[in-house]
Formats: C-alpha cells, sequence, structure tokens
C-alpha cells in the first residue's frame, strides 16, 4: 500500500484541490448530535446540503462505529463518501478514535476502493495531535489487514483492492505527519515479524530458525549480528540458559545484534528477549490442555527482533542491540529435573524448583551478558508468567523496575503508542520467598506474588545498570477463534526509543 500526506484548510472549499482531485471515496467523521464542521461541512456545502439531509432523516445520527457508503455523489471528484459515526464529541478520546478508524477500514476493506482519501487525522482527538492521527490510522489499517496464510497448502493470495490512502492533515502539522506515516510503516512492517514469527509452528521456527532471521534482518538493514551456537554458550559459562535445553534434540542459539544508529560511544539501549520456542514446561510438564500455544514462549524474542527491524527502517539516532538467548524446553531422560543445581554466567548457584519457570534461566545469562555493553538502559521482554495474566488480564503488560525515571519513561510510551503497560511492585521483601537451602537462590517463589516473584530474581543479575523487565504473558497472543500472536509490545518499544532517540 502507497501512504502519503496532504495538506488541506477545508474552510477553504474546493480551492484545497480534494474536493475536486480524482478518488474512489472520501472519509468523513462525523459526531452525534453535532453541527457539520471541517471536511464533513465542506462537502455538505459542495454537495448543496446532502450530509445534512442524510443525517436530519435519521441514516446516519453519528452513533460511534457506524458507518454510511454514499453512492455517485455529485459535486466533488470522489466517486463515493464513507461517513463514520464519531459518537459525542466531548467524548472523543484516543480510544473512540480507534475505534472510528477501524470501522472504517472495515467498511472500505469489503469493497473494491482503489484510492481513499482520508479526513479522519483532522479531527480534534483529545490530547492528542494529528501526526499521532495518522500513524495509528495506518497501523489500524495494516493490523486489519494482516493474515497469516504462508503454513496452508493453499493460501489466499488474492490481492487487496485498497492501494493508496491520501491522509488529510492541516498544514501546520504536515511535516510531522510525514514522518509519523514513515514511522508508522516502519513500525507496521516489525509487528508484522512479530505476528509472523510466533504464529510459525514450534517445528519451523526453532532456534536456529530465528537464528537465521536475525541474520537476514543484518544483511537486509546492515546490522551486526552473532548468532552463537552451544560451544559458545558454553564457553560463556552459561550454566543457567544451558540447563533447559539439556532435553532438547534442537541446538540452543544465542543471538547478538547491534544497530548503530549514533557514535560508537554512546551507550546502547539494550532489548533482550526471551525465545523459548517452545516450552512443555519439561520434567514440570504442563498440562495438554492448549498447551500448543507454547510455541508463543518466543514472542518476546519476536518482539525485540521486530522492534529491530522498524528502529533499523526508521534509522533511528541511537544504539540498540537485541539479545536473544533461544532454545526449547523439553522433557528427556537427560533433561534438569526438580532440585537439580545449576551455576549461571555471574556465577550465581540456582536450585531449579520447577523446570517450567525456565524464561528467567535463559534471561539470567542474557542479562549478565548486557554488562559488557556499558548499556544505558536494559530492557527485557518475556512471556514470563500465567500470574501476569491473572493480576492483569490481556489488556495491560506487566512494567517492573526500580528505577522511577525509566519506569516512566516506558509508561509514557505504552501511552502514546496505545500499547498499555502497567507497573507492578518489586520490592525487597519479595526476594525472601527465593530462598533456597542449598543454592544462592530458588528459581520459583510459590504461588503468591508470582509474577513479582519472577522479576525479583531477574532483578538480581542487573545490578550493574538501569533496567526493566516486561512481562507479555498476557498480550502478546491471543486465544480462542481469533487465535494469533499480536505484535506486542513491539510499539511499545519503538515508542521508547523513539522518544530516547529525540533526547
Amino acid at each position: 500500500m502507497d501512504f502519503s500526506i496532504k495538506a488541506c484548510d477545508w474552510s477553504k472549499g474546493a480551492q484545497s484541490g480534494f474536493l475536486t482531485g480524482k478518488s474512489d471515496c472520501v472519509v468523513i467523521g462525523v459526531f452525534e448530535s453535532q453541527s457539520l464542521s471541517g471536511a464533513a461541512l465542506a462537502i455538505d456545502e459542495a454537495t448543496k446540503g446532502l450530509i445534512t439531509r442524510i443525517v436530519k432523516a435519521g441514516d446516519m445520527e453519528g452513533k460511534a462505529g457506524s458507518t454510511l457508503f454514499l453512492h455517485e455523489v455529485q459535486g466533488i471528484g470522489a466517486s463515493r463518501v464513507l461517513l463514520v459515526g464519531l459518537g459525542k464529541q466531548d467524548a472523543f478520546t484516543q480510544k473512540a478514535y480507534g475505534e472510528a478508524v477501524k470501522a472504517a477500514w472495515r467498511a472500505i476493506l469489503g469493497t473494491k476502493i482503489v484510492q481513499v482519501t482520508f479526513t479522519l487525522p483532522q479531527l480534534p482527538v483529545k490530547e492528542r495531535s494529528s501526526d499521532w492521527a495518522v500513524r495509528a490510522a495506518l497501523l489500524a489499517l495494516r493490523s486489519e489487514t494482516y493474515r497469516f496464510t504462508q503454513m496452508k497448502s493453499k493460501p489466499d493470495t488474492t490481492p487487496r483492492a485498497l492501494k493508496r490512502i491520501v491522509f488529510s492533515v492541516d498544514a501546520a502539522d504536515e511535516k510531522a505527519a510525514k514522518v509519523a506515516a514513515k514511522q508508522g510503516v516502519a513500525l507496521a512492517n516489525g509487528m508484522d515479524l512479530t505476528r509472523d514469527l510466533g504464529n510459525l509452528p514450534g517445528n519451523v521456527c526453532t532456534p536456529t530458525y530465528l537464528g537465521n532471521v536475525a541474520k537476514k534482518l543484518a544483511k537486509d538493514w546492515k546490522l551486526k549480528v552473532e548468532v552463537l551456537g552451544q560451544k559458545q554458550i558454553e564457553a560463556l559459562k552459561m550454566g543457567s540458559f544451558l540447563s533447559v535445553t539439556r532435553g532438547s534434540v534442537e541446538p540452543p542459539q544465542f543471538i547478538v545484534l547491534q544497530y548503530q544508529g549514533a557514535g560508537a560511544k554512546e551507550a546502547p539501549v539494550v532489548l533482550a528477549g526471551k525465545g523459548i520456542t517452545f516450552d512443555t514446561g519439561g520434567i514440570s510438564l504442563k498440562p495438554g490442555e492448549a498447551m500448543d500455544e507454547m510455541k508463543y514462549d518466543m514472542c518476546g524474542a519476536g518482539s525485540v527482533l521486530g522492534t529491530m527491524r522498524a528502529v533499523a527502517e526508521m534509522g533511528l539516532k541511537l544504539n540498540v542491540v537485541a539479545l536473544v538467548p533461544t532454545c526449547e524446553n523439553m522433557p528427556a531422560g537427560n533433561a534438569t529435573k526438580p532440585g537439580d543445581i545449576v551455576t549461571s554466567m555471574s556465577g550465581t548457584t540456582i536450585e531449579v524448583l520447577n523446570t517450567d519457570a525456565e524464561g528467567r534461566l535463559i534471561l539470567c545469562d542474557a542479562l549478565t551478558y548486557a554488562e559488557r555493553f556499558k548499556p544505558a538502559a536494559v530492557v527485557d521482554v518475556a512471556t514470563l508468567t500465567g500470574a501476569c495474566i491473572i493480576a492483569l488480564g490481556h489488556h495491560n503488560a506487566g512494567l517492573f523496575s526500580k528505577d522511577d525515571a525509566l519506569a516512566g519513561e516506558l509508561l509514557d510510551a505504552s501511552r502514546e503508542a496505545d500499547d498499555p503497560a502497567w507497573r507492578m511492585p518489586l520490592d525487597d521483601e519479595y526476594q525472601d520467598q527465593l530462598k533456597s537451602n542449598f543454592a544462592d537462590v530458588a528459581n520459583i517463589g510459590g504461588r503468591p506474588a508470582g509474577s513479582v516473584t519472577a522479576a525479583c530474581f531477574l532483578s538480581r543479575f542487573t545490578q550493574a545498570y538501569s533496567w526493566a523487565h516486561l512481562d507479555i504473558a498476557g498480550v502478546a497472543w491471543k486465544s480462542g477463534a481469533a487465535k494469533g500472536a499480536t505484535g506486542r509490545p513491539v510499539p511499545l518499544l519503538t515508542q521508547f526509543l523513539i522518544d530516547r532517540a529525540a533526547q
């Protein structure tokens, strides 16, 4: 799809060029119980009161999410007009805008419309600008058009009719909107990569496959990459990471992917992603029901790789390092057993009380490895605990950090990106639950506050730098009829890096 930006002052009517320009459809918003304004008013005047008559007749009352196509409209260049209900103007928030653009795209995608003039970014969204609205609309469209069909014997290759979208914005917002459109495309591409990786089955998306994806990203975007194998991981003394992979015939990989958008001396931001490409639970075997969804246990890794793709395409002026420890967690005669004690790269000994608490075991060695980069900040991303789903459901990711400034940056980014996160506690008192009679630390702390004690475990390996942890178990994929990877938290991570680059 081709996205472009055009400045438009609708108060000038036909002089703006939009009314006479050729298009298959122009999309305008109508507020409930409100007089027409902006694009709606200009088109109403050009069509001699057509919109007003339709509103008075009750065919379009402006209720949120409602849509109405007008065909063969006289007086303007577009052959069709799509009216989109916006609800009450005083309640037109970020959420209401999102619902409006989704309704518009769904209506358009059900037709053979090729070119659209999209005026909704000029609507007054509370506390949001036109450039934000352009990116949100673009991402909503890309989300609506995403399909994962590559594993079907007869994938749907029917091309979408919609090819060109022109977003109208005020002249003062044109430059920022063009940047937002470019960033929106890059972000959507990164999210699509993350979705694809999550949706691939475990017999395809293996640790070796993820390593090859990282190599391709490096080739396509001129990044630096190392993919370390079993012997190199052993040489690093990553005993905790290696304890998880022992029962699998798939070799582990440790991916180090580097993007340099700033000077070599500038400290990088490090993103560490959990890459368990399939999680049976190991000897602490999971129940069979819905175990197929454990192919999504690499969504932390997938989101980090997707973010790296987005950042590279945007050309952000900062340095970013992605660390991805990736392996399978399988039961076998040589698999790690409950009660075994392993030694991490940091030298910390860990009593493995539950082999299904494996994500923290691979991440802790990656977090120790991160020290060598002398990072400005480290953010790890993991589908770490079911307890986080119990605490927060499927709307908010769990955010853990003792660094208030870093936590604030991530929360601000989550709101700007409409990729919600909620800060969780990380008090030292929770560390007592991780005491072991036989090792330095246990890998679980019991059922109470399970997501918190998991974060507390990771925090023990992050004393050398500013660190935050995102538990994305509740947001990385959807179950049920809409089963599939969501691409989250790529928007949050990317916005965090955009903001960092702008500092």
